[in-house]
């Protein structure tokens, strides 16, 4: 508008006439009117009504202002681009709790001093007085910080904590449980090492989620390699692009993995046990493989199936609690190997693992601590059933059998175990599971104090909510 006015002025000046003047006028506001339309339609306006003129019809606009093109819309209001988020907007907090109940049938929920009652090293409420009890309250933090480096910190809200009253336990304590950090060595992720407080690589139930596990507890013969399954080291995991697919796809159909601790893994710990302070210079070194095969190409009773199988190793040196209050000043052997199998449900599927091996055990010739062997494993059959009414459901039964030593323990008392459970787990919501079992067992307590062995009948309940 202000070019085309300076651009007239002079012919203003110029007017010779009234009539001559008032004619330049009424261009000059036909001018401004095309301009005005012009920027009103690049924004989306319907054009403004013309100004009144004078009585003196108005020449019309130059053919070149008349015909002035809009400003394309893009350019009056382009779009930002985007913000790249910061790395704490990349961070996600879950969790779950399982709350339980145990019920004796039957059996020796107490003795006389000297036998052993029937306890269980996995269940604390398993005793003469259980009744409800929190298992577990885990919330986990987690996330990718970096397109490189992602972080793990998850915490337990339902841990015991023994002798704050004389003999009385304290429920409810916090208790740290992982902590540590992936850097991944390519852009595909196939490769990662792990720094700080982790799961350690050896067995497949060992490594899988609590919140995932179809039975209640772990077994005793693979949890003794490495009791609260954790330790504080470096691990490196790989896992092959066909692998990864594969798991995928299971977790995708809602099978229980155990979780992408890679196909391959190898790690050095400190071996001594979560949250326990390291005794000695050796480390314990570890090794893990598992590999999945699709059995599609068996035909059409096996479509849709995967068979995994592998197998773990451990050498260590650990120095257990001993009855006194103090640690063991001599490092036992505490070296195993152990192997797995597994046909994931779909509908039916079995699951298995065993291992051997040596490790401190409480001699009761001696009365001390020895290396001595070690065996033991279970088997477990199970039939997922997902419905669209009431959600999925599966029942499993499991045999478990240990003979040797739990370190965690004072004094690494030996294990004689024996147990069979028949249960069910319904799960209505993905948020919420139920599980009811019946445990035949039998077994020798986790006591060096107390010989023989416990039998009994339980019914087990527990309800897991996941957030």
């Amino acid at each position: 508008m202000m070019v085309s006015l300076l651009a007239l002025t002079p012919e203003v000046a110029q007017a010779q006439s009234n009539e001559a003047l008032q004619r330049q006028i009424d261009e000059l506001k036909a001018q401004v009117q095309a301009l005005t339309n012009a920027l009103t339609a690049s924004k989306g306006v319907g054009p403004v009504a013309a100004a009144p003129t004078s009585a003196t019809p108005a020449a019309p606009a130059p053919a070149a202002l008349a015909a002035a093109p809009a400003q394309p819309a893009a350019t009056a209001a382009s779009a930002p681009s985007p913000k790249s988020k910061a790395w704490y907007d990349r961070l996600s907090l879950r969790g779950y709790t399982q709350m339980r109940y145990n019920a004796f049938l039957s059996g020796d929920d107490t003795a006389p001093a000297g036998q052993s009652r029937l306890r269980s090293v996995h269940d604390s409420s398993i005793s003469d007085r259980g009744s409800f009890s929190l298992r577990r309250a885990r919330l986990v933090l987690q996330g990718d910080i970096s397109d490189r480096v992602s972080l793990y910190l998850q915490s337990d809200f339902a841990t015991a904590v023994n002798n704050q009253a004389g003999s009385e336990r304290r429920e409810g304590f916090v208790q740290l449980r992982d902590a540590y950090a992936d850097v991944f060595l390519d852009k595909a992720k196939t490769f990662r090492v792990r720094f700080g407080q982790s799961k350690v690589p050896y067995g497949w139930e060992n490594m899988q989620s609590s919140s995932n596990r179809l039975t209640l507890d772990r077994s005793d013969a693979i949890n003794s390699a490495v009791p609260s399954e954790r330790d504080l080291g470096i691990v490196g995991y790989y896992t092959p692009p066909s692998v990864q697919k594969i798991w995928d796809r299971l977790g995708h159909d809602g099978q229980k993995l155990f979780g992408n601790y890679g196909a391959f893994g190898v790690g050095v710990f400190n071996g001594q046990g979560t949250n326990r302070t390291e005794q000695n210079r050796g480390l314990m070194k570890v090794a893990f493989a598992t590999w999945p095969f699709e059995l599609d190409g068996l035909g059409e009773a096996f479509a849709g199936q995967v068979f995994e199988i592998g197998g773990s190793a451990m050498m260590n040196d650990v120095q257990p609690e001993l009855r006194s209050g103090s640690v063991s000043a001599i490092a036992y052997d505490d070296d195993r190997v152990g192997i797995h199998a597994m046909l994931y449900p779909k509908p039916f599927g079995i699951q298995a693992e065993w291992n051997w091996g040596k490790g401190p055990e409480f001699d009761r010739v001696s009365q001390s601590i020895e290396t001595k062997k070690l065996r033991g494993g279970y088997v477990q059959a199970m039939y997922r059933l997902p419905t669209d009414s009431i959600g999925t459901l599966i029942p499993y039964a499991r045999w478990q059998h240990y003979r040797g030593g739990w370190k965690a323990s004072t004094n690494a008392p030996r294990l004689e175990t024996d147990e069979f459970e028949l249960g069910i787990e319904w799960q209505p919501w993905k948020a919420l599971e139920f599980t009811l079992a019946y445990a035949r067992m039998k077994r020798a307590e986790a006591d060096e104090r107390r010989v023989g062995r416990a039998e009994g009948d339980l019914i087990r309940t527990q309800v897991q909510w996941n957030y």
